[in-house]
């Protein structure tokens, strides 16, 4: 089994929708991917930062799905990053509210010694410079490393990024990110000139129209699973990128056809979590429910 080395905020989030509204749940991409990574039972460990306001049944929560918090910083004193937003009648769009970064602002990841050999690497939607310190940490190269980035740090740090991207072996973006960073509207003349930056797979995601996956010379399209009610979507994208992850680290080898079946397990378990607000329906999610999904993507 792959040890999987995750790399994410740890926050506090109150949300509002349309179907009700949540003040100070767990939030984060890291705890997000670091949940729904563990539906396959692996090794993992999230590295972040919380500040002494983070209550001890959080921590539990990570405990309790087997997740090693050791690279976890508490900062006494400090306040946890908080996010608060307020998502529209439709659901495809939301209103930040509030984003307050506390502890996060000097966020400094220090990789726990016993996953500094991590197989696969996940750098969480962070910038750039923090991605780039955590792989100069490993021992090793990883067997995987795969990037998650947002069109923020291509406003802001572009030349960064693009060194960050030359690194790793899978970049996941959406087809705007993909756009805004080649230049290119056609999806797959994007995925070319991003290939060329370095990255062996792609995953370009559009949103109610699935995602593509891309290596050098193949590509797959896959659907969304039609889920009859969206009610929070917050998390959605780092728990895809979780249940790629996991799937992968339950892998002997990394090839296309891999990733292409981890984007289906990501694309199931990101089902479950948007049914409910936060975490709350993936917390214990069985890897049979996920299944079940999954067969029904592939039909």
């Amino acid at each position: 089994m792959n040890k999987l080395l995750i790399v994410g905020t740890v926050a506090f989030d109150s949300i509002k929708t349309p179907f009700g509204e949540v003040d100070k749940i767990l939030g984060g991409s890291g705890m997000y991917i670091g949940i729904s990574s563990s539906v396959f039972n692996i090794n993992n460990a999230i590295v972040s930062v919380v500040g002494s306001d983070f209550p001890d049944e959080y921590l539990s929560i990570f405990k309790k799905n087997q997740i090693d918090i050791s690279g976890i910083e508490i900062i006494e004193g400090g306040k946890t990053f908080f996010w608060e937003g307020v998502y529209h009648e439709n659901m495809n769009h939301r209103d930040t509210i509030t984003t307050d970064l506390n502890v996060l602002a000097d966020f400094n990841p220090i990789v726990p010694n016993n996953y500094k050999n991590a197989e696969i690497v996940l750098l969480g939607n962070l910038h750039p410079s923090i991605q780039l310190s955590v792989l100069k940490q490993m021992n090793s190269k990883p067997k995987l490393v795969i990037l998650d980035t947002m069109n923020y740090w291509m406003d802001n740090t572009l030349d960064e990024l693009i060194n960050v991207i030359s690194k790793v072996d899978l970049l996941c973006i959406n087809d705007q990110e993909a756009e805004q960073l080649t230049g290119e509207s056609d999806l797959k003349l994007a995925a070319k000139k991003i290939s060329e930056l370095g990255p062996k797979f792609l995953i370009i995601k559009k949103g109610e129209f699935g995602s593509l996956v891309f290596s050098e010379d193949d590509y797959y399209n896959c659907p969304i699973f039609p889920t009859e009610k969206v009610k929070d979507p917050t998390g959605a994208g780092d728990t895809f990128a979780g249940g790629l992850a996991g799937y992968l680290a339950s892998c002997s080898e990394i090839t296309f056809n891999k990733v292409k079946k981890g984007v289906m397990y990501g694309t199931a378990i990101a089902s479950y979590c948007i049914e409910d607000f936060g975490p709350n329906n993936i917390m214990s999610l069985d890897i049979n429910l996920v299944e079940q999904r999954v067969s029904k993507i592939k039909k």
